[in-house]
């Protein structure tokens, strides 16, 4: 009779070990299977910035994510980039994300400033196999981009040069994650769609 209980007992036990270990093993497994991410943030204006600052704090709550305050790390001086770090980081990471306000229709001074300085004279497939994700934010909505817009175009197909460096280098181009007319009000949705997308 007692010997009975015991192995109910064990069996008990075991099974509790592992459906308290197994989720946990899983969740480790999802998580080791993203992708790496360095994302590249920029803003020439970062003490009025409430959007990109937003969606920064977004990305730093996500894990395995590097961030790379362009602004924060080297100031306006383009001079002041570390490339031997930034070419380190690049290596190391699988998925690079650019995240930034657009800034008459292309990137901040000082992202294509780290371009120049980190990806130099680039030769055709110098990053095969990483990925580049673009997340940009603009103030101007439909009456600016779209087919009926002044700019005849969509706001992300204003960064096809992104696309073209992004293949040349050997890179997968991701569909971009914009957002137009943006609002304070509407911050929390576009923290939500970023986090989704850095952790699909």
């Amino acid at each position: 009779m007692k010997l009975n209980s015991l192995c109910r007992l064990l069996s008990l036990i075991t099974l509790l070990t592992f459906s308290l270990i197994l989720p946990a093993r899983q969740a480790m497994s999802a998580e080791n299977a993203r992708p790496k991410t360095l994302v590249i943030v920029s803003h020439p204006w970062p003490e009025s910035s409430v959007m990109i600052k937003g969606l920064q704090q977004a990305v730093e709550s996500v894990p395995g994510v590097t961030v790379r305050n362009l602004e924060t790390l080297y100031g306006f001086d383009t001079r002041n980039i570390n490339s031997d770090e930034e070419k380190r980081l690049m290596r190391e990471n699988d998925r690079i994300v650019f995240l930034f306000p657009t800034h008459w229709f292309n990137i901040t001074p000082m992202m294509k400033a780290w371009l120049n300085v980190t990806w130099g004279n680039v030769g055709p497939d110098l990053w095969k196999g990483k990925e580049m994700l673009i997340v940009t934010t603009a103030a101007g909505g439909d009456s600016t981009y779209g087919i009926n817009g002044r700019t005849g175009i969509d706001l992300a197909d204003v960064f096809t040069p992104m696309k073209a460096s992004a293949l040349h280098a050997g890179m997968t181009w991701l569909p971009p994650l914009t957002f137009q007319s943006v609002t304070r009000s509407k911050l929390p949705e576009y923290q939500r769609q970023l986090i989704e997308r850095l952790t699909q």
